[in-house]
């Protein structure tokens, strides 16, 4: 059986506890059901109690102010296809810039300005590249330390020499060059490489190779990645509140045909999961040092050059202009791009960090160097470069960027269960972006507390609670589609994990090393997938309180996002969890009303218990 990241807690912990009690007749013993008891019999055993659940079809989620975005074409074998496009606000790293050294009015003013340093710059666009990344493994390891992550070691050990030149990824590391290349290589440790031209060797400047995390579809597939200026004006706030509050935006907008103007990009690509390195030009003011050599790297992701005429006379021809004399206006001016992915073959989408994503403007001017004299007759008029930079999203959510997407219609099957929300459902149909969640009621359809009472009467001590969520494996032809990582569970009340975060385990502070004890994680094996959800504390919690609220449950592709963002469901305004918004991913799983085909898949709260007689 395969398990990712899970960490097993037996209901025989329970037994043992009681063990460790009995042997100890000076300690007391609370009981959940009563007062403190001591040196009273007691016995364990497990009960079984139903569970419903009603599926809901959420129209359309709120996609902006994310924090991560979907952009290409998804086929899941359950729900069909799905688009997703992006647009997006880019703003100034400074506003009102001056390009070059000049503002633009002192170079106006060159003819009669006496300063020898004021001169029309001729600002020119030398290259205009947009880039996004990729989303990358942080729980990525490198336990041998030998320079390679163990995703893409042969073997777990420093001496192992992964591309077979001679040396050891350990000595490659020290030696600065590339373990996984068999053309970079200095045994000798000369400074020069012992493979080729024997050029010599610069340190570390080669792309590391990285463990990419959500990249859906075909890697090996090929894609075009199509930009245009968006000519719709994406408020930061709502006009209906008097700008008191921010803009919400939904998955459903569509900005494309009818809000896009020029093309700015048409290009090729590939998914790579080395670093891209960006070779340098040589500064001539450091004669001992040829920069040229070294490259500049950037993490795995989208780097394609945009159009140089459109920032030519859109930015930098503006210069001093009101359209960049600040954020608002430049907003309100260049209004956006609007981004799009279409697949040369088989389907393909990567999941994008729109915040640390830019527009690196490289531009060139005229300069004048006085060689530091006064005397002008050796000054000389050069040509230097400079780089602007536009972001996206801030990491604290500034900017304003929208995440469209374009949903087939689902197969009737589906249709038929998403539109009886009342039902009490054989299956539960649960769907990542624009897509599907159910509400689940435990112990009985009116979410009365009569058995919670119950419980409590009867004096149980809970030791372990579990909802076990079968996967229905014939709902995709048996196919071995991806499948969501974890489910999440919430409180639909406040949009609150069913988690107790004082009492967990983690492992790291990576989203699959958070919250261990609750598990939820996606168990394969031949006999068949499963998540089990453990919410022990939750129904201790409803025990102590008298309470059943309805529960919400839905796919995350990351426990440890908390926000909550409004949606559509059935038709009515609700607030969600976000997590769900950033992932394309479904699957059907079977509830409590199955057929007695597969009551052995029937959804059930298992509570495992001691009771005090």
């Amino acid at each position: 059986m395969k398990l990712l990241n899970r960490l097993q807690f037996p209901a025989l912990v329970g037994t043992m506890f009681i063990l460790i009690v009995l042997s100890s007749c000076e300690e007391d013993l609370t009981t959940i059901g009563g007062d403190v008891v001591g040196e009273t019999p007691f016995t364990t055993d497990k009960e079984v109690y139903d569970v419903f659940a009603y599926n809901n079809n959420i129209n359309a989620v709120q996609t902006n102010k994310l924090s991560v975005y979907q952009l290409g074409v998804f086929n899941d074998p359950i729900y069909g296809k799905t688009e997703a496009q992006i647009t997006s606000q880019i703003q100034l790293s400074t506003e009102n810039p001056t390009f070059g050294i000049n503002t633009q009015e002192k170079e106006d003013g060159a003819a009669t300005d006496t300063s020898v340093t004021v001169i029309e710059e001729n600002e020119t666009i030398k290259e205009v590249y947009l880039y996004i990344p990729y989303l990358t493994k942080t729980s990525s390891e490198d336990t041998d330390g030998d320079g390679v992550i163990d995703a893409y070691d042969k073997v777990i050990d420093a001496d192992n020499d992964n591309d077979n030149d001679g040396r050891t990824n350990n000595e490659e590391r020290t030696a600065g060059t590339d373990p996984l290349d068999p053309s970079s290589v200095d045994a000798n440790l000369d400074g020069f490489n012992d493979v080729g031209d024997k050029e010599e060797i610069i340190a570390n400047n080669f792309a590391v190779r990285v463990e990419l995390d959500s990249i859906y579809g075909d890697r090996e597939a090929s894609f075009n990645v199509i930009v245009k200026r968006s000519t719709f004006f994406l408020r930061d706030f709502d006009a209906d509140t008097n700008f008191t509050e921010a803009e919400e935006y939904y998955s459903t907008q569509e900005f494309s045909p009818a809000f896009t103007g020029e093309e700015l990009a048409n290009e090729e690509e590939t998914v790579s999961d080395f670093q891209i390195l960006i070779p340098q030009d040589d500064n001539t003011s450091t004669t001992d040092v040829d920069e040229s050599k070294q490259n500049a790297k950037l993490a795995p992701g989208i780097r394609i050059p945009l159009d140089n005429t459109f920032f030519q006379n859109n930015i930098l021809d503006k210069e001093g202009s009101t359209e960049l004399i600040s954020q608002a206006n430049f907003k309100e001016y260049i209004r956006g791009l609007h981004i799009s992915l279409t697949s040369n073959g088989n389907d393909i989408m990567p999941l994008l960090n729109l915040s640390q994503g830019n527009i690196t403007m490289t531009y060139t001017y005229n300069s004048v160097n006085t060689n530091s004299t006064t005397d002008t007759s050796d000054d000389k008029i050069e040509e230097k470069e400079k780089d602007f930079i536009f972001s996206f999203v801030g990491t604290d959510f500034s900017g304003n960027a929208v995440n469209t997407f374009i949903n087939e219609n689902y197969p009737a099957e589906v249709l038929d269960a998403l539109n009886a929300p009342e039902q009490d459902a054989e299956k539960i149909y649960l769907k990542g972006g624009a897509g599907a969640y159910a509400k689940i009621k435990l112990f009985n359809e009116e979410n009365t507390t009569e058995l919670i009472r119950e419980i409590k009467e009867n004096n149980w001590i809970i030791n372990e609670a579990n909802l076990v969520f079968y996967v229905d494996q014939t709902a995709s032809g048996n196919s071995r589609n991806i499948k969501p990582p974890r489910l999440y569970l919430f409180n639909t009340e406040d949009n609150t994990g069913i988690y107790n975060p004082a009492t967990e385990n983690s492992l790291d502070n990576t989203a699959f090393g958070l919250y261990l004890n609750y598990d939820g994680f996606l168990e394969e094996s031949d006999s068949g997938d499963k998540y089990t959800v453990r919410i022990t504390d939750y129904i201790n919690s409803i025990v102590d309180e008298d309470e059943n609220p309805t529960l919400g449950l839905m796919i995350t592709p990351n426990i440890g996002i908390s926000r909550a963002l409004n949606a559509q469901v059935n038709g009515e305004s609700v607030e969600l969890p976000l997590a769900p918004t950033i992932s394309p991913l479904g699957t059907v799983l079977y509830g409590g009303n199955v057929s007695s085909e597969n009551i052995d898949k029937k959804l059930q709260l298992e509570i495992f218990y001691t009771k005090t007689n």
